[in-house]
């Protein structure tokens, strides 16, 4: 619970070796589950009509929308404050409920908020109220006189300590509820259920060079980070063992699926990280994995690509949600209809499809309710189609919403989007020149009083297309996280999770393990909160495995060529190390070795590419504090063209 990245320290077991890792499925706890309940240490409420009343010393609590009794100004709040303890650091499937006793039978709903600010019960009005988060935890719909109303708040308790909770309704109704002051032990009460760990597997200080913030302080910030969920690539296609899967078979080899993709060598270059078969639906429980893994990286969301509402590749859209459902409602999907696969889907169909998403309380809305959706290349139809599906959704279905439109051309279209639009996005770039100057949409977007979500990516490589960006290493990576920070981009994007056909996932894989969601890490951290302090040595390698001119051997018809306008093509090795103090790296690539000082923090080195291996070390006086390995040799004649750049940890 308190070591995020505990349970899914076997997912990366093997990286040593350049064949895919074999993971066992994580066993269930044999623990009895565990239930503790902690009342309220303080609850009032607020109200707006009565802005400096104290009412510290009243039996119940009100929630009220802002048009409560018929006033305009009549909102009323509950706060309500615990103090959690003697939660287990290796605490696991932990549930946290806010329950929350009836005075009277209401039809309406209530809805659970992190309170941000301080605040105390005896002192606390409308006039001196606490700041309260954005972002809905959780909500109930329906209360009855007497009976306990259960608000699931795990997402935002992370162990011991203090935890504040507003509950705010939109309703004219007054939903009343016991106090802490009732007599009769009715009020409020936080309920943690969990079972005890193993302990194995313990990791006290983990894989990344700082200590990641917990789940709760990450959502607390307005800042939201979503990556772009690609269906078509899930952790496992068939269920097979990864040497034989779907992927080894059919993907990798230039031969495979009848030798469709012979010429361009294979389809893909990297993949998911392998798993050994599962029982039962194995579909959700790798979904299940994947937002645990992203959840674990510091995300809060997936923005889902929708191609389809009929196919595979709807269902896996569906169990994505089922599975974020199941793990952290907490951890939101953003719905994005894609119009290249949608493009025979008319508006009504599209409509009742996202209302369906929609049910699920996984599925992103604003403080208002608003459904987020952000249509992949929403110019794929006119902005009064949009605004046609947007009255079709609130007049069919009861949803408003709250349209990003994610383009391909964001300056030719954003003009004829904005009276429609809450925020905008691009696709973007995928190298450091085309992301030079990410500014300048951001302030075009603050400038229309929108949001903007920035994409932020690794590299770009793509087979079947024939080209390919230069990344320059991490150096793209660093620069779309800097254009997102000093632009002050309101969300990000990664893009992607897991579309490993344009070799732009962010995802474990095969080819850089946890590498690059590490490194990402520590910049969402600096998007966020600020820039951490770095608390242990980290050196983290980068490098492709040829020459970007080197030729195959395999009669490959079609080769990647640089796109136009990219970052000259380079070849390098990177070391990026983050220290705690100045250090000296010995970095060997090819049997050559070259050593230079780097300073404490954050900083970056390239040296040329040779045949080999490639290694480096940190060393700090006499004591050697990090060193890394690459797996994945480096050839001057590969089988196939393989420009996708490896990546490596010292740290795993």
């Amino acid at each position: 619970m308190i070591n995020r990245y505990r349970a899914l320290l076997a997912t990366v077991a093997g990286l040593a070796t350049l064949g895919t890792a074999v993971v066992a499925p994580l066993p269930a706890s044999a623990a009895a589950p565990v239930s503790v309940t902690f009342a309220a240490a303080e609850d009032v409420f607020i109200s707006q009509a009565e802005p400096a009343k104290s009412f510290a010393a009243a039996t119940w609590v009100s929630v009220c929308g802002a048009g409560c009794g018929s006033a305009t100004a009549g909102q009323r709040i509950a706060l309500a404050r615990f103090k959690v303890t003697g939660i287990p650091e290796d605490a696991e499937d932990v549930k946290v409920t806010l329950d929350v006793v009836s005075a009277r039978t209401t039809d309406t709903t209530v809805s659970a908020r992190q309170v941000t600010g301080s605040w105390t019960e005896a002192a606390t009005t409308w006039n001196t109220r606490p700041a309260v988060g954005e972002s809905v935890i959780a909500s109930h719909t329906g209360f009855t006189t007497g009976a306990t109303a259960k608000l699931d708040v795990s997402s935002a308790v992370e162990g011991d300590g203090t935890y504040a909770f507003a509950l705010t309704g939109t309703s004219a109704t007054t939903t009343v509820l016991m106090s802490s002051r009732e007599t009769g032990n009715r009020g409020p009460k936080l309920t943690v259920t969990y079972t005890e760990g193993s302990g194995e597997d313990e990791q006290t200080d983990g894989p990344l060079p700082f200590t990641l913030a917990g789940t709760a302080a990450l959502r607390a910030s307005g800042k939201k980070v979503f990556a772009h969920y690609f269906t078509p690539y899930p952790l496992s296609l068939d269920n097979q063992a990864p040497e034989n899967d779907y992927y080894a078979r059919n993907y990798l080899k230039p031969e495979g699926e009848s030798g469709k993709h012979a010429a361009y060598g294979g389809l893909l270059r990297d993949r998911p990280l392998g798993r050994g078969p599962l029982t039962g639906d194995y579909a959700v429980a790798d979904f299940k994995t994947e937002v645990k893994q992203a959840i674990a990286a510091g995300l809060d969301g997936f923005t889902v690509d929708i191609l389809s509402v009929t196919s595979a590749h709807w269902t896996r859209v569906q169990n994505l949600i089922k599975a974020a459902e199941a793990v952290d409602p907490g951890f939101k999907i953003v719905l994005m209809p894609d119009t290249n696969g949608l493009a025979s889907v008319d508006g009504a169909a599209l409509a009742t499809a996202m209302a369906k998403l929609a049910a699920s309380k996984s599925v992103y809305r604003l403080a208002d309710n608003r459904l987020v959706v952000a249509p992949f290349k929403a110019e794929g139809r006119t902005a009064a189609w949009w605004s046609d599906w947007m009255k079709t959704m609130e007049t069919e279905h009861g949803i408003k919403v709250a349209l990003v439109p994610c383009f391909l051309d964001f300056n030719k279209h954003r003009d004829a989007f904005a009276s429609i639009s809450y925020g905008f996005s691009n696709w973007g770039n995928r190298n450091p020149a085309g992301n030079a100057g990410l500014g300048t949409n951001i302030d075009r977007a603050h400038g229309m009083d929108k949001i903007w979500m920035q994409p932020v990516s690794v590299q770009d490589e793509r087979p079947n297309q024939g080209i390919f960006d230069e990344a320059g290493n991490t150096e793209n990576l660093r620069a779309s996280w800097k254009g997102a920070i000093d632009g002050k981009a309101d969300w990000v994007q990664l893009t992607t999770w897991n579309d490993y056909s344009e070799n732009t996932q962010f995802a474990p894989s095969r080819n850089a393990g946890w590498t690059y969601l590490d490194i990402n890490a520590y910049y969402l951290t600096c998007y966020k909160l600020g820039c951490p302090k770095v608390t242990k040595d980290v050196a983290y390698l980068t490098h492709r495995i040829q020459p970007v001119a080197a030729a195959p051997s395999y009669a490959q018809t079609k080769l990647m060529k640089l796109r136009g306008g990219s970052t000259a093509a380079r070849d390098t090795v990177e070391v990026l190390t983050m220290l705690t103090a100045a250090g000296k790296v010995s970095v060997t690539v090819g049997g050559t070795t070259q050593t230079y000082d780097a300073p404490a923090g954050v900083s970056a080195k390239t040296l040329p590419l040779q045949a080999g291996t490639a290694s480096a070390t940190v060393t700090r006086g006499s004591a050697t504090v990090a060193k890394v390995v690459s797996p994945y040799a480096i050839t001057a004649a590969p089988y196939v063209q393989d420009l996708h750049y490896r990546a490596a940890s010292s740290a795993r």
